[in-house]
């Protein structure tokens, strides 16, 4: 199985939409747990990395290539 890469700032596309419509979430502190922020409402999630690696479909914007 191919491991996602992602890093701390990218926007990632998740499988399942946020109640808000949007499926888009950006990375804002990663450990043992990820914790997620909506685009569309701002609205912060906590998740389990293993939980958040199983649910990410494809990182959308990537942090590293924008500096």
């Amino acid at each position: 199985m191919e491991r996602k890469t992602f890093a701390l700032g990218d926007i990632v596309q998740m499988k399942k939409p946020h109640p808000c419509g949007t499926n888009e979430m950006e990375i804002i502190r990663m450990g043992m747990d990820i914790r997620i922020k909506c685009v569309g409402c701002k609205h912060s999630v906590l998740v389990p990395r293993a939980k958040f690696e199983k649910n990410m479909k494809k990182v959308l914007k990537s942090a590293q290539a924008e500096e």
